[in-house]
């Protein structure tokens, strides 16, 4: 039977996806939605029949189809409203169902329960604008996406809408600084794409673009660091693991001064930071005096630290011409 109930919700997502594939090319949210139907099946599976209340004969009856699951998971919050998860997961069912307005309603009580998590509240920000008519990020939207950084300032999600929200807002200066640090940690694929949109808000607020890649390749190095990985840590790395080198500022600012993505390979690698690997045009690894160097391996290749992550110990260092430092990833995130 539950093979049978399984079976049917996957057929029901896919016939969803099918249906809302014109406002997946058309909306980039509803297409994220759609690639987590599954995944919300799964989960709303776990909460109406996996528990142990499915023992009690008025639980045991399983959903036959997403709307069923919906409906079910409804009464089940209304019995008990204290799960930040289930509300979750009924908003992004409700919004791969294209209901906006109640998928907005439902992630403002996920956020009730959980107000301090940003992956949370980036995506209850998303479905606030998404619900209005004309897709602007409210104040409550805007309230939601910088609480985000305050708790995660490179959240990516959440910095890129805060952007979008500031451009809608005729802030084009604050859209730019807000999207700038993301060239240092966003995918290279993206990157060009995200430097077009930050000169088009540069432009907007009449300031200079942002010099051409090329143009700045010739920057000399100020700093040659040598990473290695402890050998008990080596043993676990993976192919989607991502290496983050960064340089920052003591006690400052958690957004780098110099940042470079690479893919994990063999160690000891050495890499290169210049002030080309700056995210900000306004801040410069040559002028920045003493910086900490630090390397992180990314299990989620996300720059933004989390547990399980692997790390080194921020290592003290003099930008300049020649100057060369070795740092070890030897501890994991907790």
């Amino acid at each position: 039977m539950t093979v049978f109930v399984i079976a049917a919700l996957l057929i029901a997502v896919l016939a969803l996806g099918v249906a809302l594939r014109p406002l997946w090319r058309d909306n980039r949210s509803i297409g994220f939605a759609m690639t987590t139907s599954v995944a919300i099946v799964a989960g709303l599976l776990y909460l109406l029949v996996g528990t142990p209340r499915a023992l009690d004969p008025a639980q045991r009856r399983a959903p036959e189809t997403l709307a069923d699951a919906v409906t079910q998971l409804e009464t089940e919050l209304k019995r008990d409203p204290n799960q930040p998860e289930g509300w979750r997961l009924l908003a992004r069912a409700q919004a791969a169902q294209g209901r906006p307005q109640q998928a907005r309603d439902a992630y403002a009580e996920a956020v009730k329960l959980a107000p301090d998590e940003p992956d949370l509240l980036a995506e209850a920000a998303e479905a606030r604008a998404l619900a209005n008519t004309d897709h602007r990020f409210d104040e409550a939207a805007i309230a939601m996406l910088n609480h985000a950084l305050e708790r995660q300032p490179m959240h990516q999600r959440a910095r890129w809408f805060l952007g979008i929200a500031q451009r809608q807002a005729q802030q084009p200066a604050e859209a730019a600084k807000t999207w700038e640090p993301l060239l240092a940690v966003v995918e290279p694929k993206t990157v060009e794409s995200l430097r077009a949109q930050i000169n088009v808000a540069r432009g907007e607020a009449g300031m200079k673009p942002l010099p051409p890649v090329a143009a700045a390749s010739a920057s000399q190095a100020l700093l040659r660091v040598t990473i290695d990985i402890a050998p008990e840590l080596k043993s676990t790395l993976k192919p989607t693991d991502v290496l983050f080198v960064l340089a920052r500022q003591p006690n400052g600012p958690p957004m780098p001064i110099a940042a470079k993505r690479l893919p994990v390979a063999a160690f000891p690698v050495t890499v290169e930071l210049s002030d080309n690997d700056g995210p900000m045009p306004t801040m410069k690894l040559s002028q920045a005096g003493t910086v900490e160097i630090l390397a992180r391996i990314s299990r989620k290749g996300i720059a933004n630290r989390a547990a399980g992550d692997l790390e080194s110990a921020p290592v003290a260092a003099q930008p300049k011409p020649g100057a060369q430092y070795s740092t070890r990833v030897d501890h994991v995130v907790e």
